[in-house]
């Protein structure tokens, strides 16, 4: 039988619309959830949302509208968002569901009976944003660390757990448990300052799971949204690990151990805590406002161009992120490196064939380290340990020159690389490796469309979210990553001929090397004559849109110098010998 693995990604307020956070935490618990299933294990992966909240119902009455109502609606965006993201989960959990509300009752009541809950008096200061108390020092300006607003002051009778009668089992739990170890550290700091009891109680009746024999008082939607990793479990508990943001670092590293020890539950083995998306160094959020709506980078881009974009970001530290941030990887990455990859070397093999030999090439992919960050989490290295293989592999092309030499047996360590390639990266971006092993796994390779198209992105000019273009480019503003979006490329001109009505255009077929003939429309009929042109070797600007000249569609532009004062346009021409299709830059 195969082993079980158990992971759990938080709950989600659904006060409002998600965002590319909770995209992030998604994908990141995905990937984990994909490489375990590829490494042979029975994996039940649990997400879902939590109802219960007040911050909820708060946003239910400033929009008029029922609460039930309300979260209805918003957790059909968060499924809405698993499911374009090609989230593999095994069960969504909602905590207004019936069997939730049974199992929390019953965890509660365990506590009561092991004598780990009191009533008493309460003085404090509640943030409804994180649903929680805090002290003075754990604010920062006077103001939620979180939420950067002011916390109200609350006293009322209610309900505690005796949190700091597990300080020590705490502290010797918390080092094994929560990963990275500076997070683990993080909390450490504040369990050996002391631990006080903790408040788990709200008073007044409503929305939220009443308190097991007491109706005047609802249990606080923090001891609620925890039991979730067991009521939503399937059988499945306990959990290998809990993916969450740093943010709730200490409701899963502290209080949630505790309410398992009292009511005699076995301990989740791992806790991944990740950092934050940020927008220009700022914490991005619903509360703040300053928000990316990951269903519209979807629609627009494709999944896994948004999965690939998140996964590229830092785990355990925080990261800026933007539309920009996407298109750039998607270009540099996706386009330039593994598309070009499997577009040359399937066309190459389609022309060629493939002879079976020792495939030296694929030992160069370190496969235990990939798998030594994976099991460490450590997902954004093992995506650059990944993409520094698809290099070597670019590499080989290069000097193996198989569209010269036509190598079966350079091109067949090519496809068997290209195979491996895809099985690691199934994790990150499935489709995308999926259409990459069909592809070449099939008995007769073919080139086909390209994998990944360009995307058209104005280098130096922001894109708002209202889609609209907001500043100029100028030369002095142009750096190297700006430079390396453009794919220049030797070619050299094959045929020339005249446009019927063009009276300076020319249609040229070029030769580009691997990248095969290509046609383009240039107006240099009146600096050039034909003779001149032909077998002359060019600049070849190739990932430029294609667009209709003259009835004929232009597949990209040559490079010139032209001078405005004198009328003249020279071509750029590299020395002979180099190859067509070799890259400049």
């Amino acid at each position: 039988m195969k082993k079980k693995f158990y992971i759990t990604t938080a709950i989600d307020y659904v006060n409002a619309e998600p965002h590319i956070g909770h995209a992030f935490e998604k994908v990141l618990a995905d990937a984990v959830a994909r490489w375990k299933q590829f490494k042979g294990k029975e994996v039940f992966f649990l997400t879902g949302v939590d109802e219960n909240a007040q911050k909820n119902v708060h946003a239910a009455e400033k929009a008029g509208v029922p609460v039930k109502e309300f979260v209805d609606k918003n957790a059909a965006f968060f499924v809405e968002l698993c499911n374009k993201l090609n989230i593999s989960y095994s069960n969504f959990i909602r905590t207004t569901d019936k069997k939730h509300s049974v199992i929390v009752k019953e965890i509660v009541k365990k506590i009561i009976n092991k004598g780990d809950i009191y009533k008493g008096n309460y003085e404090g200061l509640y943030c409804v944003g994180c649903e929680t108390y805090y002290t003075e020092k754990d604010l920062v300006g006077g103001k939620c660390p979180e939420h950067n607003t002011r916390p109200e002051l609350r006293r009322e009778e209610a309900y505690f757990f005796k949190l700091g009668k597990y300080e020590k089992e705490l502290k010797k739990l918390i080092p094994k448990y929560v990963v990275p170890e500076f997070r683990a550290n993080e909390v450490l700091a504040r369990v050996n300052d002391g631990l006080k009891d903790v408040c788990i109680s709200r008073k007044g009746a409503g929305w939220g799971i009443s308190f097991p024999g007491d109706e005047n008082y609802k249990i606080w939607v923090w001891i609620d949204a925890l039991i979730n990793y067991i009521s939503g479990a399937s059988g499945n508990w306990p959990a290998n690990v809990h993916v969450i943001g740093k943010g709730i670092n200490w409701f899963h590293s502290v209080i949630w151990p505790a309410i398992l020890i009292s009511a005699k539950y076995k301990l989740p083995e791992k806790l991944l805590v990740h950092g934050y998306l940020n927008i220009e160094g700022k914490k991005m959020s619903k509360s703040l406002g300053n928000v990316i709506n990951p269903i519209g980078l979807i629609e627009k881009y494709g999944v896994d161009a948004v999965r690939y974009s998140l996964l590229r970001c830092s785990v355990f530290e925080d990261s800026d992120y933007s539309e920009e941030v996407l298109i750039t990887r998607y270009n540099n990455e996706l386009a330039n490196k593994l598309g070009n990859l499997v577009s040359r070397v399937s066309g190459l093999i389609e022309k060629y064939g493939v002879e079976k030999t020792e495939n030296k090439l694929a030992k160069k992919l370190n496969e235990k380290k990939i798998e030594n960050l994976m099991e460490g989490f450590e997902t954004d290295k093992a995506l650059n340990e990944i993409f520094s293989f698809i290099d070597r592999c670019n590499e080989y092309v290069q000097s193996k020159k198989p569209w010269e030499t036509g190598n079966k047996k350079v091109l067949y360590e090519l496809k068997e690389s290209i195979l491996k390639i895809s099985d690691f990266l199934a994790p990150f971006i499935p489709e995308s490796a999926q259409k990459i092993k069909k592809q070449f796994s099939a008995k007769k390779i073919k080139k086909g469309d390209p994998l990944f198209s360009k995307i058209e992105f104005m280098p130096g000019v922001k894109i708002n979210k209202d889609e609209k273009i907001e500043g100029i480019m100028v030369p002095n503003e142009v750096d190297f990553s700006e430079w390396s979006k453009l794919d220049l490329r030797v070619a050299q001109i094959k045929k020339v001929e005249d446009i019927p009505g063009a009276d300076k255009l020319y249609k040229l077929t070029i030769n580009a090397g691997e990248l095969g003939e290509r046609t383009i429309c240039a107006g240099i009929k009146e600096f050039y004559k034909k003779e001149k042109l032909k077998n002359k070797k060019i600049i070849y600007f190739s990932n430029l849109k294609p667009r209709i000249m003259k009835g004929i569609e232009s597949q990209g532009m040559l490079l010139a110098a032209s001078s405005g004062d004198h009328g003249k346009v020279v071509l750029i021409s590299p020395e002979s010998e180099i190859e067509n299709g070799t890259r400049i830059g």
